[in-house]
């Protein structure tokens, strides 16, 4: 049994928990961005037959900025999905990814919250240029991992390796 500290080591040092990792996530970032958007498509249609039958009033829930906007959805969406059982989106999923914090465990809810607000911030401030820093590191960490404590690793791998 490994005590917390050589499993934090093992999380960032085996290579092979990163094996594939740099051409995964965006992959699966694509599967994610068209889940969220097929969601909010159907909230839009539900507010919609909504507000014809309150005669407009639940079209405020339309408009820009409320609780049916991109970041809202997304952010929910990864937190949920990253703080559960799998540690993963379902993009992640399809491309055997998770994220871990770097101790080896599963991401807290204030952890994959942090994850997912990190990454939207810093890629609408810098027109998505901080995604390069993957390609500076040999784990293929992007800034919002170093800042939230987490690594996204693969999957199939890990089980052999962590302490769920």
């Amino acid at each position: 049994m490994l005590h917390d500290a050589e499993r934090a080591r093992d999380v960032l040092q085996d290579a092979r928990l990163f094996d594939g990792v740099l051409w995964r996530r965006p992959l699966a970032y694509v599967i994610d961005f068209l889940i969220v958007g097929a969601v909010i498509a159907l909230l839009w249609v539900v507010v919609f037959l909504l507000g014809i039958l309150t005669l407009g009033l639940a079209w405020f829930l339309l408009a820009p900025g409320t609780l049916l906007s991109f970041p809202v959805v997304a952010i929910a969406y990864d937190t949920l999905l990253l703080s559960g059982r799998h540690a993963a989106t379902w993009g992640m999923r399809l491309f055997d990814l998770e994220l871990r914090s770097t101790d080896g465990s599963r991401p807290s809810p204030l952890q994959a919250a942090l994850q997912s607000l990190l990454f939207y911030g810093t890629v609408a401030v810098t027109g998505s240029l901080i995604l390069l820093v993957a390609l500076l590191n040999p784990r293929h960490r992007l800034v919002h991992d170093f800042l939230s404590g987490t690594a996204v690793i693969r999957a199939d791998t890990s089980k052999t390796m962590l302490v769920p």
